[in-house]
């Protein structure tokens, strides 16, 4: 009989094989691994994580009912491994968390502290034994407790727990806690939500969960598609894929699911998030109102949503998301973006990147360009190694670089073809890690023509363009330039108050625009500030066309409406405003 290291590994290499008899190969290699005894956690990961893969590519469907089967019973092999003392911190890394039978702890947001305790209030606990931030809990705990001044205000070596012990009765500690927290009187603030976070973020408290054989372990966390997509031939390589050929079908249809599928949506990316020691602002705070869906090719289905209205960013709209492969999540996304310009994140998750990766990367870049009408495709420098040693390890930026991103600074897109020289030069040719960290140093992009609707840039797949663009309007830009722009003018013409430039740049620009807001909402009002600081120091608005200004006032106003992509569309219809935002945002006062 083979070793159990043996069978793993022929098992990693048998599920990356299709056609006939691949199934059959993957069944007998289940059955004999399925038999073993499991003593060495890094083993049962390497188990596991061939599982999960293959439900999400499996060679047949006979193939899927035992792979689930493992899946469902894997927490007991899991509790094995601990009963013989065995290392569990292994699964606790970014890449192996998650797992049935185990155990999770991180200091946790107040929202997904608060929606984890409804979750399993019986499964989750304060982490005493790890925390040191004690003294934060006396500038909040007062508020809960009686008397507690007593202690906080004079006293040193205060016994928290038994105060907290006194005060929570019958209650789970951390419970009590968030109840308290969503009782705070915040006044008539309308960020209350905000304030109350805030708060309970300062405090730091570290939590612990038990995953047991819950259904939102990494393990079980998958649904059953409509139907299977059952592959019988090589997954698409990233050679085979054309970005430009991918963006130039025809548009995504996106649909509206059903309130009871919504809010699964919103259920489900914190589900996967948690487990993974991840999380986004709109994975957290996403407005199941604004979920849609794409059901595209090869079992994927694609989710983005948005932020509601009072958690919206002052000037980009926001859309995150994740995608599913027959019924598995696999991936997220993030973009946030301003006129034709969208920043995007994307995170296949590790188990899956031998999975289709380009392939899927170019269905989600068609779902964002069908949500948010984007021509101007840009990555953040995380994304290709910039203070990420897992993109330099990869090479992440190889990976934008051949489906024909080019860079956004013109020595950085200097070196990139030197680089690519050398490749074509010696094929065995690797780029030196130094080297990858500078081409990380700055955005990369992707241009589409809107007009012509087919893609521009240098891409494998691609005959038309061979040439990448030297220069585009968005490659130095950025809204922090603005904010700091925006942020000089108050130190130099308010003397740093805030509130005297809200008020003086409100009144200055609904001058300008001829605003009345005695009929808008307050949200319209914060709004209407927000965009003020940024148009105060446009003195050409006062010069905008009638219909400029109304266009301007409809865009304010949508902002803080009930559909942000429909915010996003106005900006990029308002050609002043655009010349306007490059000119601020694409070169930073010193």
């Amino acid at each position: 009989m083979p070793s159990l290291d043996a069978l793993l590994t022929d098992l990693e290499s048998a599920k990356n094989q299709f056609g006939p008899g691949a199934a059959g190969t993957v069944l007998q290699l289940l059955r004999q691994v399925g038999r073993q005894e499991f003593r060495d956690p890094k083993l049962l990961i390497r188990f596991h994580e061939s599982l999960l893969f293959l439900r999400a590519f499996p060679q047949s469907l006979s193939l899927v009912a035992q792979v689930e089967k493992l899946l469902s019973a894997f927490y007991k092999r899991v509790e094995r491994i601990r009963e013989v003392s065995a290392d569990m911190s292994v699964f606790d890394d970014f890449d192996t968390s998650g797992i049935a039978g185990t155990t999770m702890q991180d200091s946790l947001n107040f929202e997904v502290a608060r929606w984890l305790v409804r979750r399993m209030p019986q499964s989750i606990e304060i982490a005493w034994d790890d925390y040191d931030e004690e003294r934060a809990w006396g500038s909040s705990w007062p508020r809960f407790i009686p008397l507690l001044r007593e202690d906080t205000d004079v006293e040193a070596n205060i016994p928290w727990r038994r105060w907290l012990d006194a005060a929570r009765g019958s209650r789970q500690d951390i419970e009590w806690l968030i109840l308290q927290f969503e009782q705070v009187e915040i006044g008539a603030s309308v960020s209350a939500d905000r304030v109350r976070g805030e708060l309970y973020d300062s405090l730091r408290i570290l939590l612990r969960w038990r995953l047991q054989n819950m259904k939102f372990s990494r393990t079980r966390n998958w649904i059953h598609p409509h139907k299977f997509y059952i592959h019988d031939a090589p997954l698409i390589a990233r050679k085979e894929v054309s970005l430009a050929a991918e963006l130039s079908r025809p548009a995504v249809q996106l649909k509206r699911p059903s309130r009871s599928e919504r809010d699964w949506v919103m259920r489900t990316i914190k589900e996967i998030m948690l487990v993974r020691y991840r999380e986004l602002y709109g994975t957290t705070l996403g407005d199941p109102q604004s979920v849609v869906r794409a059901d595209l090719d090869r079992g994927v289905v694609i989710y983005l949503w948005n932020l509601p209205p009072e958690r919206r960013l002052p000037l980009r709209a926001y859309v995150a998301g994740f995608t599913l492969k027959n019924g598995v999540p696999i991936n997220y996304v993030e973009a946030i973006g301003l006129c034709e310009w969208i920043e995007v994140g994307f995170n296949t998750f590790y188990t899956y990147r031998q999975g289709e990766t380009a392939w899927m990367y170019a269905q989600a870049l068609r779902c964002l360009r069908a949500h948010t009408g984007a021509s101007v495709i840009s990555v953040y420098p995380y994304q290709i190694g910039q203070n990420n040693d897992e993109a330099l390890d990869s090479g992440a930026f190889w990976f934008y670089r051949k489906l024909g991103f080019r860079c956004g600074l013109p020595e950085m897109e200097q070196l990139a073809r030197t680089e690519e020289t050398k490749i074509a030069a010696d094929p065995q040719y690797r780029t030196p890690r130094r080297t990858l960290k500078r081409l990380a140093e700055a955005h990369i992009f992707y241009e589409i023509n809107a007009h012509a609707g087919r893609a521009v840039g240098k891409d494998n797949g691609s005959a038309e363009s061979e040439t990448a663009i030297a220069s585009g309007p968005w490659d130095s830009f950025s809204t922090r330039n603005v904010g700091l722009r925006v942020s000089r003018r108050m130190a130099e013409k308010f003397g740093g108050d805030l509130p005297a430039m809200r008020e003086a740049s409100a009144a200055g620009v609904s001058r300008a625009l001829g605003v009345k807001i005695h009929r808008w909402t307050s949200a319209e009002r914060r709004s209407l500030e927000e965009w003020s600081l940024v148009l105060g120091p446009i003195a050409k608005i006062a010069g905008w066309s009638a219909a400029e200004k109304r266009e301007m006032i409809g865009i304010i106003r949508a902002q803080s409406g009930p559909d942000e992509m429909r915010y996003l569309h106005l900006t990029q219809h308002h050609e002043p405003l655009r010349r306007e935002l490059l000119q601020l945002g694409s070169r930073a006062d010193r």
